[in-house]
């Protein structure tokens, strides 16, 4: 039993490193985000659905908490446009 247990861990580890961004991913999106929220983000980022994460998101950060929002929303997209240059945006 002890020998599972430290072959668990093993490749539980080796996935970890080999893809540290694995449980990093938005899973759930908001469809609406009130105007405030937006001017006080910090950062964002763009989340691909591909690779590890299987949504498209924009990632919010505010105050070192994370948002996820859909890309779809107008007044996101909007933002991100006039923002592009301001804010500095994470690949």
């Amino acid at each position: 039993v002890p020998f599972i247990s430290v072959l668990f861990l093993t490749f539980l580890l080796l996935f970890l490193a080999l893809f540290p961004g694995a449980f990093n991913c938005c899973t759930k999106l908001s469809d609406e985000i009130p105007k405030g929220i937006l001017r006080r983000v910090e950062r964002f980022e763009i989340q691909k659905a591909d690779g590890l994460c299987h949504l498209e998101a924009i990632i919010l950060y505010i105050e070192g908490r994370k948002f996820c929002v859909s890309p779809r929303i107008r007044k996101v997209k909007k933002w991100m446009k006039k923002n592009k240059h301001k804010i500095p945006r994470k690949k």
